[in-house]
This record gives structure tokens, sequence and C-alpha cells, in this order.
């Protein structure tokens, strides 16, 4: 256990972590496209909901 606990300690320094700039980006990325899916699942959602009612 310790060992291992060791290893993983070892290996998050090698990590190289994004700096504040690219972070920032990157979550405004991300909440883009969350947004971007949920309209869209949104508005087929809606759009299957019509098509069943006309029948």
């Amino acid at each position: 256990m310790f060992k291992f606990l060791k290893d993983v300690n070892r290996e998050m320094r090698k990590v190289t972590w994004p700096k504040s700039n690219e972070l920032t980006k990157y979550t405004i990325i991300v909440i883009m496209t969350v947004i971007f899916v949920s309209v869209f699942f949104t508005v087929v959602d809606l759009g299957i909901s019509q098509i069943l009612e006309l029948l």
C-alpha cells in the first residue's frame, strides 16, 4: 500500500499541469460544448414530441 502511494506521488510530480490561461480556455470550451449539446437534444426532443403529437 505504501509503495503504491509512493509510486503515485512520484508519477504525479511528472504531470504537467495546464497554465491558468489554458485552464480558462479549456473550461470555456467544455461549458460551450455542454450548452450546445443541451440545446441540440432539447430541440430534437421537442421536434420528436411535435411529430408524435401529429400522429
